[in-house]
């Protein structure tokens, strides 16, 4: 028996001794020059940036890896559990690597050789936090020892909840979705403490390999890993019998993302993209995880977009019909219309719109037919507008027959036409439809703050991505002239100054023309005041004010408003024919509404990082008040006005008071039918290029731009009072239907008089066209004025010619 007992010690020292040399030789063979597993300590992984709209709804995203960070103790228990059913059940209980579990592997992979069985593994969670972050997939025993050995050292370095939170927001789910709490969305759009039992238990079925287990591709083999994943947490005691059986009956419905929970305003989403990469770099940008709260107003824009389509589309309209966007020849084959529309590369610029080929034409319609062989028909009505594009921007001849327009074989873009009824879409009648060339952009701020509020920033952002409210340098014309105004009054003179409306010529040097700028009528109409002179946009008189008070002034102004930096000191200049933009343009009327106030455009008002902590707030004002933790009836804080003081609040108003004239009386008059009070300035270049309406309310600014990309004529007849106005007036109509009728705010120190609407004169008993007018102390005037004239070449006759801006 001695020796038996000795020969049983002797062998089970040697088996150990060849253990530990064993375990030796490993570590030492693959311990050494592992990764440093103590970074997972301060390991952030790349979490999506989320930017939100103003009223909390989803922006965009943008991420390499899809992630959202979700804190274990943020996690339900029920999606936990899920994990440790499928994945790691023993996870409280073993240092790294479950021993029970891998003899548990081998005995079934032995079981299974020569069956065609895909082997089962037995990586604990900590392996696979190893494997996920410290190592790489590559299927190896040299891999799986290294993995062993960090997932030992992690053990002993970390918490399990620590471990398991890493897991849990690492793991790819399939559907571009990384972590638990993206895949909860993309799969079922839900958070994780809306899943139910049987979803949970989905995801959980998915980390080993996702894509077998899609949930479209290969839908009875994911229930019935999803069902697994059921009866292991059944067993495991964390659901009871009727739950799991009432989840294995559930079928697996996969429900994409929402889009309402989305907001689309790509225009202004790809803005703040830019600014939060300039800010922060393109690493921040898509793993940073940060929390974006912007400017922008959802309800805004919609209106904005629709006012800006809707503007454009009716203008393209007014200049006829330039054909269909492709053709299609007579087959002699047996290809019908339909497959050969389907066939057909998406068309940027289309939208919403459905393509169809015309088929046949009649007397009364053009016959269309769609990609599923659906067909209907364009009725003669709906091609009234399409007249023949002629050079010369003439239209041709009055559309009497479908044919006048169309082919057969023309492939064109149509939109059903409201039934009169009921004003429901029409399933038969479609009306044709024309992508414009035609371009525009439209920007709402608030005057205040400079918040942006709405940015349409062209036609359609698929067709092109270029944003005409922020990169497109344009020459604002008429629009710049309240700058010029607002320098003069500045300067001493009030509304009531007469400036001379008469021809104007300068000679610009040797080999050069004379300078003739002339009105828009073409007309001359002497001694006018200035309130006259801006209401009906008049480029003599805004020329001799400019020449009288010195371009360095005006362009000064320019400058301090935010109009035009470094604006060349040259007349041409007061007449708008420096480049600006549309968001410049429009801040700077809106420190006019605000009483001469410097605001700064903003598209953000807060950005914060993962962990909560505001890195950027664009209104900086401190407000210690402001953090209180409950109501106790306390005062309301009072915030100090940190804003620059840019011009006299008087002179703001006065020619806020004088733009509110353009839309009751001058060259917006359009605009006066929605009745409230507005004021605002049209803007037209030179042979009609480019076109501006930019007009506000008491709290609300709106500028509207429409031009070609290639610069070139609108038109003879349009100007921005034919083209932006009603674009402007379209989106104001929305936007103030529920508003009260809000007065423009006064300021100490303007008194209010009754003047005679064409002198500037105080009002007599006799005059019929009386206006209040605003002037400062001092200002208001009692007698004879002195004209202002400004000065000439000498010896030139009038000036007939069609020069300047208008």
């Amino acid at each position: 028996m001695l020796k038996v007992f000795l020969t049983i010690m002797g062998s089970f020292l040697i088996l150990a001794f060849l253990g530990v040399s064993g375990l030796i030789f490993v570590l030492n063979k693959f311990g050494h020059d592992l990764p440093d597993y103590r970074q997972l300590a301060d390991y952030e992984p790349p979490v999506m940036t989320r930017v939100h709209a103003g009223d909390g709804r989803l922006l965009a995203e943008y991420a390499i890896e899809k992630r959202v960070f979700v804190p274990l103790r943020a996690m339900p228990r029920r999606v936990v559990n899920a994990f440790l059913s499928a994945e790691d059940k023993n996870f409280y209980n073993h240092q790294g690597i479950d021993f029970f579990g891998v003899g548990r592997a081998i005995l079934i992979n032995l079981r299974n050789l020569g069956k065609k069985r895909r082997m089962v593994g037995a990586s604990t969670i900590t392996q696979q936090v190893a494997k996920n972050f410290l190592l790489t997939n590559e299927v190896s025993w040299e891999r799986k020892a290294r993995e062993a050995i960090l997932a030992f050292r992690i053990e002993r370095a970390f918490s399990k909840e620590r471990i398991l939170e890493l897991y849990l927001n690492k793991i790819y789910l399939g559907l571009g979705s990384y972590g638990v709490a993206a895949a909860a969305l993309n799969y079922f759009d839900k958070a994780l403490d809306q899943l139910s039992i049987a979803e949970a238990a989905y995801l959980a079925a998915l980390p080993k390999a996702p894509n077998n287990y899609h949930p479209i591709k290969y839908r009875d083999a994911a229930i019935i890993r999803r069902n697994w994943v059921i009866k292991r947490m059944l067993k495991d005691g964390h659901v009871s019998v009727e739950q799991a059986t009432n989840a294995e009956k559930q079928s697996l419905f996969i429900r994409k993302r929402s889009d309402t929970q989305f907001v689309t305003a790509e225009y202004f989403a790809e803005e703040v993209r830019r600014e939060l990469a300039k800010r922060y770099g393109e690493e921040e940008l898509y793993n940073g995880g940060l929390s974006v709260r912007t400017t922008l107003n959802p309800k805004f824009q919609v209106i904005a977009d629709r006012a800006l389509k809707n503007g454009l589309l009716a203008y393209d309209r007014r200049h006829g019909w330039r054909g269909p966007l492709m053709h299609f020849k007579k087959s002699d084959s047996n290809t019908s219309w339909s497959k050969r529309l389907s066939e057909i590369e998406p068309i940027r610029g289309v939208g919403k719109w459905r393509l169809a080929v015309v088929v046949e034409l009649t007397k009364t319609a053009a016959v269309i037919e769609f990609s599923d062989g659906a067909k209907g028909n364009i009725p003669l009505s709906q091609l009234k507008w399409a007249r023949s594009w002629e050079k010369g921007e003439m239209l041709g001849p009055v559309v009497k027959l479908p044919s006048d327009v169309l082919t057969e074989g023309d492939v064109i873009p149509v939109e059903p036409v409201a039934n009169k009824s009921d004003n429901s879409l029409s399933q038969e009648n479609f009306s044709l439809m024309q992508i414009p060339k035609i371009e525009g952009a439209l920007v709402a701020l608030d005057p205040h703050t400079g918040r942006v509020l709405a940015m349409s920033g062209g036609y359609d952002y698929a067709k092109s991505e270029f944003n005409r409210v922020t990169q497109a340098k344009r020459q604002p014309g008429s629009a710049f002239k309240p700058f010029v105004y607002l320098a003069a009054l500045e300067s001493g003179y009030s509304p009531s100054t007469l400036i001379l409306d008469a021809p104007f010529v300068i000679d610009q040097g040797q080999g050069l023309p004379k300078w003739r700028p002339a009105n828009y009528t073409k007309k001359f109409y002497g001694p006018s005041t200035m309130r006259l002179g801006i209401e009906k946009s008049r480029n003599l008189m805004t020329v001799r004010l400019a020449q009288t008070i010195g371009m360095n002034k005006i362009s000064e102004y320019a400058s301090r408003f935010g109009v035009v930096s470094n604006m060349p000191q040259q007349l041409a200049m007061s007449l708008g024919a420096g480049e600006t933009t549309l968001l410049n343009l429009t801040a700077g009327y809106g420190m006019l509404v605000n009483g001469g106030k410097k605001i700064t455009p903003t598209l953000i008002d807060r950005i914060q990082n993962r962990h909560g902590e505001n890195v950027f707030t664009h209104d900086s004002r401190a407000c210690d008040q402001c953090k209180a933790s409950f109501w106790t009836s306390q005062s309301v804080p009072v915030l100090d006005d940190i804003r620059d003081q840019l011009s006299n609040p008087a002179s703001a108003y006065q020619i806020v008071s004088m733009l509110k004239g353009v839309v009751d009386r001058g060259t917006g008059r359009s605009i006066r039918s929605l009745g409230k009070p507005l004021g605002g300035k049209t803007g037209t270049t030179n042979k009609s290029v480019d076109a501006w309406f930019v007009g506000f309310s008491a709290d609300l600014v709106v500028g509207v731009f429409a031009g070609f990309d290639k610069p070139k004529s609108l038109g003879k007849m349009e100007q921005g009072a034919s083209v932006a106005a009603p674009i402007f007036k379209a989106f104001m109509k929305e936007v103030l239907a529920d508003s009260s009728a809000t007065p423009f705010r006064i300021p100490p120190g303007i008194r209010l008089v009754r003047v005679n609407a064409i002198t500037g004169r105080p009002a007599k008993s006799e005059d019929k066209k009386i206006i209040l007018e605003a002037f400062k102390p001092g200002t208001v005037p009692t007698g004879e004025a002195q004209i202002l004239r400004g000065t000439t070449s000498s010896g030139e006759a009038p000036a007939l010619g069609t020069g300047g801006l208008y």
